[in-house]
């Protein structure tokens, strides 16, 4: 790979010399070093992004707007937030992408070295949750279609089984995810395009009739509506840097934002109507048994819950694997595959089966609009930091250097995110929303201007 030429003016970035040792990258071996071989060229890439973002949540984000939008909102709010997810990810993976760093070499600009833990806690946290839900659900499918065919149901049996699976997958690291995310998208898309007709197919009239006609809110609840399926992957727009730096330079950023918004638009899509009109034709929440009343007919109804277990896998070992692993392996410098497998066990401490009840998905909406109050203010920190603050010229050998000036934590960086969670709190239906301007103008203001933020200038 060749260095990220610095602009005029600029010494050209030292590069830690461990970086060399990684030049090639068997399964599993992940570093967080500048990435020297990128795996991913952009089918690859896209691909990776498609089948990464089938989060099943997004099921139950579009059963929690049933009575506050009509069809047309429900639609409109979708495609709103994954232009903004594209625009976010091509902005704040820009860093990785460049440098080849993950997020969390990324963060120790703004937060410092100690500081970076707080960023990487808080996404560390919400992505280990969403992995014991997703494992939760997939675990659902794989149980009722045992239960059908085999008359063996023990839903935690598969819960256990279904998680070491996953572990398994993931310690070979993102040569792993390269080729799952790549054979499973074309599955993925069928398997979706087939649910959603067959939802119109069976609940078309009586949907035409409330749904079409309702008359619905543009006002907050609209823009609520938009930040919680932006929400589902607010945690992905944190730590882009750890994908994007597998992405092999050429790409523009036009370009990179178009993949991001068009790999997750149609999944979204998809997923969030299937909920939205299920949930208004049957009252029902629980994605398994969305699925359930959606089909009937028992191979089909097979096929479908089959999916939804593989869909968990591509989505797990994706966003709710790498980021807190990166964490492990920061701040208790765990190799890779060591990390893996203690996010996984932690994973089965998550208590999946409370976020969403077969009644209503409002524990999972709000634990979205919660962590997305935190993800938020640490998302506008970091793009301050990059491009206002730094002028996107990193000096990777600071990056990589404790005693440097970097060391210790960055009090700017924890005020600002302070604020930015505050503001969001106030406003926690567009929680992500409300926290961005206060936070970033407060780091920027606070880096300007107080005397114990300098040395992080350098």
């Amino acid at each position: 790979m060749t260095q990220p030429t610095p602009q005029a003016g600029t010494a050209a970035p030292d590069i830690p010399a461990d970086a060399a040792a990684h030049a090639t990258k068997a399964p599993g071996q992940e570093s967080l070093a500048p990435q020297q071989t990128r795996i991913m060229g952009r089918p690859s890439y896209f691909l990776a992004w498609f089948g990464g973002c089938v989060s099943i949540g997004t099921f139950a984000m579009g059963s929690s707007v049933v009575g506050t939008l009509n069809l047309l909102q429900a639609t409109l709010a979708i495609a709103i937030g994954c232009f903004v997810i594209g625009i976010a990810l091509a902005v704040n993976g820009a860093p990785g992408y460049k440098y080849g760093i993950p997020f969390m070499v990324q963060a120790r600009s703004a937060f410092g070295f100690a500081g970076t833990r707080i960023p990487g806690l808080v996404r560390a946290v919400p992505a280990i949750v969403w992995y014991g839900f997703q494992s939760w659900i997939g675990a659902g499918a794989l149980n009722m279609v045992s239960a059908t065919l085999f008359g063996f149901d023990n839903l935690v049996f598969y819960f256990i089984t279904f998680q070491f699976l996953q572990i398994g997958l993931s310690v070979m690291g993102f040569q792993g995810i390269k080729w799952l995310e790549n054979i499973g998208s074309a599955f993925i898309l069928a398997s979706l395009m087939y649910m959603f007709y067959a939802t119109v197919q069976r609940y078309g009239d009586e949907l035409s009739a409330s749904l079409l006609t309702m008359e619905g809110s543009w006002g907050m609840p609209f823009w609520g509506a938009t930040m919680l399926f932006l929400g589902i992957y607010s945690t992905m727009m944190l730590n882009v840097s750890d994908y994007s730096r597998e992405h092999k330079h050429g790409t523009g950023p036009g370009l990179l934002t178009t993949i991001y918004a068009m790999s997750i638009l149609p999944c979204t899509l998809f997923m969030g109507l299937i909920g939205y009109m299920v949930s208004e034709a049957t009252g029902t929440a629980d994605p398994i048994q969305v699925f359930a009343n959606a089909v009937d007919n028992t191979p089909l109804l097979m096929t479908t819950l089959l999916f939804i277990a593989f869909a968990q896998v591509t989505t797990n070992v994706l966003n709710n694997v790498v980021p807190p692993t990166y964490v492990l392996m920061d701040v208790f410098k765990m190799k890779f595959q060591v990390a893996t497998v203690i996010v996984g066990l932690l994973a089965f401490a998550t208590f999946p089966w409370k976020l969403v009840q077969p009644e209503s998905a409002d524990g999972l909406q709000l634990f979205v609009q919660t962590y997305s109050a935190f993800l938020g203010p640490i998302f506008a920190v970091l793009v301050v930091d990059y491009y206002v603050i730094r002028r996107r010229t990193l000096d990777l050998g600071k990056l990589y250097d404790e005693t440097g000036p970097y060391r210790g934590v960055n009090l700017a960086a924890v005020i600002a995110t302070g604020v930015g969670i505050a503001a969001a709190l106030s406003f926690s239906a567009i929680s992500w929303y409300a926290s961005l301007i206060p936070a970033g103008a407060t780091y920027y203001l606070l880096m300007q201007h107080w005397a114990p933020c300098q040395r992080f200038r350098q």
